[in-house]
């Protein structure tokens, strides 16, 4: 069965309502209009659950409850092109930054799907799009608030419940969709970059305590953006513990800048520095902007925001090949392949 094939039914069944992670949902396919490649994820209107193609790609959507926390937890799913349903496929996680949603990333979702991957974009009821919402005067009092640490711990709980949900609908679930356990990857950007690295076991000491959220389950992290450690001056006693391959991606002009807090683009590479994994690669984009690795077209440069979106998609799946199979030539030559924006690629162990 060609993989077109293979797509075509997995779309089929999701849009017939028959996938048994659905239930309960309304299922629907989002008009083109709500689904513009590159388009900016604040216009996309809600949807108590979705199916449709983005950039040739099929997803499915849902809105999951976690029971135990009493917490919504929406997602979207990018089916990945397979051989046959029943081979397994890697899996990505994806955590999505202050006030974004599972429609986010869409251009990253699509491309691990393209290359074989599953990527499943989760959304953090707590800091989340619905930030936006409400009178502007009280909107930097909502991103501070959503930027404490127990919405940083649930986010973290958002991530484990979505897995646990997913692996346990390899077997049944008519998607016929299976997860290689060995290859599950976290992603995220900003916010979800700290989330990724909680998840991949960064620690921090409360009253004497150390948290440790660490999933053993995930094998490999792409970061985005990373922001310091919640003013974490040690970064080294938090992130060494992360020993997982980590694959940092930041730009010169990545500085954060939201009400009540400043990042400069200096942390990103405090935070590569910091981490402790014996395998781990940061690139470092000329220019560019915090938001440039979103959806939204046009931030940090009309002409550099594709070719910085085009070059992290080529860089994930080099990362991916270099931890999971061996195979370093991409990641080799992949400075080479952009250098016109690469300001600085860094490669520990180096690559003969």
């Amino acid at each position: 069965m060609s993989p077109a094939t293979t797509r075509r039914r997995l779309l089929a069944a999701a849009l017939a309502g028959g996938a048994a992670w659905l239930a309960g949902c309304t299922v629907r396919v989002v008009p083109p209009a709500e689904e513009t490649a590159g388009g900016d994820e604040a216009r996309h209107p809600a949807a108590a659950g979705a199916a449709g193609v983005r950039d040739g790609i099929a997803f499915v959507e849902a809105d999951w409850l976690d029971a135990g926390r009493d917490r919504p937890v929406p997602v979207r799913l990018y089916l990945p092109e397979i051989a046959a349903p029943a081979t397994p496929a890697p899996l990505v996680l994806f955590s999505h930054g202050l006030g974004g949603s599972r429609r986010g990333y869409g251009y990253l979702g699509s491309h691990f799907a393209r290359s074989g991957m599953a990527s499943l974009h989760v959304q953090h009821v707590g800091s989340d799009r619905a930030l936006w919402s409400g009178s502007p005067f009280d909107l930097a009092a909502r991103l501070q608030s959503a930027a404490q640490e127990r919405e940083a711990v649930e986010r973290v709980a958002d991530l484990r419940f979505a897995l646990d949900r997913m692996l346990a609908l390899d077997a049944g679930d008519p998607l016929g969709l299976a997860i290689d356990t060995s290859r599950i990857i976290v992603a995220g950007h900003s916010y979800g970059a700290n989330t990724a690295l909680l998840a991949s076991g960064a620690r921090v000491e409360r009253a004497g305590r150390l948290v440790d959220l660490r999933d053993p389950r995930l094998a490999a992290a792409i970061l985005l953006s990373a922001p310091p450690f919640y003013g974490e001056s040690a970064l080294a006693n938090v992130l060494r513990p992360v020993s997982l391959p980590t694959l940092h991606v930041t730009a010169t002009g990545d500085d954060i800048r939201i009400p009540g807090f400043y990042s400069p683009v200096g942390d990103r590479i405090a935070v590569f520095e910091a981490t402790g994994s014996a395998q781990k690669v940061l690139a470092v984009f000329e220019g560019g902007s915090h938001s440039i690795f979103t959806d939204r077209p046009g931030t940090g440069g009309v002409d550099l925001n594709p070719r910085v979106k085009r070059a992290t998609q080529d860089l994930s799946a080099a990362f991916l090949a270099s931890v999971f199979d061996g195979r370093h030539d991409a990641l080799r030559t992949w400075p080479a392949r952009h250098r016109e924006i690469v300001a600085r690629f860094d490669r520990q162990p180096a690559l003969a």
